[in-house]
């Protein structure tokens, strides 16, 4: 009995479904308690669906902020195009539009969870790769996000641990097609999610690290790797200078994130203030000078407050590293506690508990001599400084999320197993 339960338990095909009936009964919900026709409409009116309506009216990849501005790198390409061939088929600002494009989104979290369960198995065994498997199954934010914003969270979160799982079983090959697979699939990721660039050096670097023995014989394979992912890119930024008349190799928005935030109106939560797509007359300045001009102007702004106002940003910086990790809120624990909403508290607890066992992952790794503390460890210590230092919304930490619950299930094994130890 004993067996067979756990033959249950560990069954990925089993946690694929669990986690679909999840994503798509909460889905039903959403879509039973609000207006199909704003369903159709609200979710769209961002900058993917701004950018993917004006692809299917004729006017190319431009327009962000809702109304005609010109070209636009404001994003990367993969997402808004995918949203655009969603309007061809279902049309633009539709209901149906918007459960093609969730049930993709639900199709890409779902997915996820092969990943993690890969991983899981090569780090730490069946047990962690299920468990591992099945947090992020019931992960509150890996089943809202599919349907409560149309960006590329979902997707991104599937590539980053699709990353991971490609990393480690690099690093045991000297093929030189498994290094062009692995830099196509960096292509890809970074036209989707550029933020994910700032874990490629780390990612790499173990790799070359672990196969060091062989070093000379891996410069072929890692340089085709690079040539392959730079090639990705490359259509991409022609583009973007044949638009703008200036290099702009992946998105044109880092100076106005980090205007937003980090000046004298930046608040601890961040709720869209100054942001173009939401204040009029930043949108106004932005199409009366260009994106190009715009994005260098917030940029130099934000670089001098950053320069000139040192205990503001230590304090800024460690308030969206709370909202990061808590799943959007500034003040978890204050929050928690005055909230009548056990939805609310599940989910602050799981976001606070996942952080806590990411860490904690990483001291069992590091502790055990692993070998895979590095490309584990990444995830949740670099790539989130891209949003430490600029804002932060819940969607953000998709790409880490499913290593944090790897981490996660790392420890809980070390408990269960020291708790064993004892017993016996």
């Amino acid at each position: 009995m004993m067996r067979r339960l756990r033959a249950v338990a560990t069954s990925l095909p089993l946690i694929l479904v669990i986690a679909a009936i999840l994503r798509l009964g909460f889905f039903w919900d959403y879509a039973a308690q609000n207006s199909h026709h704003a369903l159709g409409v609200l979710p769209f009116l961002f900058e993917p669906g701004n950018i993917a309506a004006s692809i299917v009216s004729g006017g190319g990849f431009s327009s962000p902020f809702r109304v005609p501005s010109g070209p636009t790198a404001w994003m990367a390409p993969v997402y808004p195009l995918l949203l655009a061939a969603v309007f061809r088929i279902f049309g633009a600002y539709t209901f149906h539009s918007f459960v093609a494009a969730t049930l993709l989104n639900i199709l890409f979290s779902v997915l996820t969870c092969i990943p993690v369960f890969r991983i899981g198995r090569r780090v730490g065994g069946i047990g962690v790769a299920a468990g591992a498997a099945w947090l992020w199954a019931v992960f509150p934010n890996a089943i809202l996000v599919p349907f409560e914003c149309m960006w590329d969270a979902s997707l991104a979160a599937l590539l980053a641990a699709g990353i991971l799982w490609a990393t480690i079983e690099l690093a045991d090959s000297l093929r030189v097609r498994d290094w062009i697979a692995y830099g196509a699939l960096w292509g890809f990721a970074l036209m989707t999610n550029p933020t994910l660039l700032g874990l490629l050096p780390f990612l790499m670097g173990w790799v070359i690290w672990r196969r060091r023995d062989r070093a000379s014989a891996l410069l072929k394979p890692a340089g085709f790797a690079l040539g392959v992912m730079i090639l990705c890119c490359v259509p991409w930024t022609i583009r973007n200078y044949l638009a703008f008349d200036t290099f702009v190799p992946l998105r044109a928005n880092l100076g106005v994130q980090l205007w937003c935030g980090n000046s004298d109106s930046a608040r601890d939560l961040w709720l869209g203030e100054g942001h173009p797509i939401h204040d009029s007359f930043e949108r106004a300045h932005y199409i009366e000078i260009g994106e190009i001009a715009y994005e260098r102007e917030k940029r130099a702004e934000a670089l001098n407050y950053m320069a000139t106002h040192s205990r503001r940003e230590l304090h800024l910086t460690w308030v969206r590293f709370k909202t990061f990790w808590s799943g959007g809120t500034p003040a978890p624990f204050a929050d928690f506690i005055r909230s009548h909403s056990w939805w609310f508290r599940y989910v602050v607890a799981f976001n606070l508990l996942t952080a806590i066992g990411a860490l904690g992952g990483i001291i069992v790794l590091w502790i055990r001599r692993s070998a895979y503390v590095v490309p584990l460890a990444v995830f949740p210590v670099i790539f989130p400084w891209a949003y430490y230092l600029t804002i932060v919304e819940p969607r953000y930490r998709q790409p880490v999320d499913p290593v944090a619950m790897l981490l996660t299930a790392i420890v809980i094994a070390q408990l269960v197993s020291r708790r064993k130890l004892e017993a016996s």
